[in-house]
């Protein structure tokens, strides 16, 4: 490997992402502003948080960076990779999750990241990692064929078997296992990514996140003006539920920010301001509600 690994490059190009990603989400709900709150963290590093609530698209949208820093790794990241312990550690990346007020437009997830960490005297282990989901409450077709054909699009130059291999991580990464069912869709999942060198994953990093409003945007536009009413609102709701068990049982990036002592509001900021359980609910055969789960939750070639 012979680039040179330098944090510097992926700061400047992720905090340029949230800007564009946060212009995109506003220009598209048109109604709604972000808040915005910086944040220092005691250990190390910090970030800043926009979350913008109560929209006329999105009811709640939230685009976080981060950059922390640590003498120590927590024990989600060294539980599989003991060669970390001991080293000093940054972390660096871009998280959102989008919430739209129509159950018609999907939920939508995307993530960058990099990671390194150094020990005098020693190579750095550093990797990059991400990728972009899409969670449908009421699936349409062009929606889901869309959506992955930007995702492979953004893989292309990297290679045929690229979105192959990471559309099917996407689809084994978001599943709840104790429900026994996908989350959505899926799209793209990587990570543990360093032997393209440096300076191939960084662009394919990029190329990940430079794509997510390319593979979102036109969905909401398409979907922003469907009729809806209280059975369809209530659905929504009552799958946002999957949402918050998955993030807040598997997902790694959550486990990582609280064990990791990040900033706790930031973190769970993905999840939806309003969520709904019932106890054994099942859809009535026939319905567009069983459709989901019959069409659309099952992994399956979109393109």
């Amino acid at each position: 490997m012979t680039d040179r690994v330098a944090i510097e490059p992926v700061i400047d190009y992720l905090t340029g992402l949230q800007e564009r990603i946060c212009e995109g989400i506003k220009a598209a709900d048109g109604d709604g502003a972000f808040r915005e709150d910086t944040w220092t963290r005691a250990e190390g590093g910090g970030g800043r948080s926009r979350v913008l609530a109560e929209g006329r698209v999105f009811e709640q949208a939230g685009i976080n960076f981060s950059h922390v820093a640590g003498e120590s790794l927590p024990p989600s990241a060294t539980a599989h990779r003991p060669e970390l312990a001991g080293r000093r550690f940054q972390a660096t990346g871009v998280s959102l999750v989008i919430h739209p007020r129509n159950p018609y437009i999907p939920t939508s997830h995307a993530n960058v990241r990099f990671f390194i960490a150094e020990k005098d005297g020693a190579e750095p282990i550093w990797w990059f990692g991400g990728g972009f989901d899409l969670t449908p409450y009421y699936g349409n077709d062009e929606d889901c064929g869309h959506w992955h054909a930007v995702a492979r699009r953004a893989c292309e130059p990297f290679g045929e078997d690229v979105y192959p291999r990471y559309k099917k991580w996407c689809d084994e990464y978001f599943f709840l296992r104790h429900r026994n069912e996908p989350r959505g869709i899926g799209g793209l999942f990587f990570d543990d990514l360093n032997e393209w060198g440096f300076e191939k994953s960084f662009a394919f990093m990029k190329s990940v996140g430079d794509h997510y409003l390319d593979a979102y945007l036109p969905i909401v536009e398409r979907r922003r003006d469907t009729p809806y009413g209280e059975r369809e609102r209530d659905f929504q709701l009552y799958r946002r539920g999957r949402y918050v068990e998955f993030n807040l049982v598997y997902d790694r990036g959550t486990l990582f920010g609280l064990q990791s002592g990040g900033r706790t509001e930031s973190i769970l900021m993905s999840l939806p301001p309003l969520v709904r359980w019932r106890y054994n609910w099942r859809p009535e055969p026939g319905t567009p509600e069983a459709r989901l789960y019959e069409h659309y939750l099952k992994p399956r070639d979109w393109i």
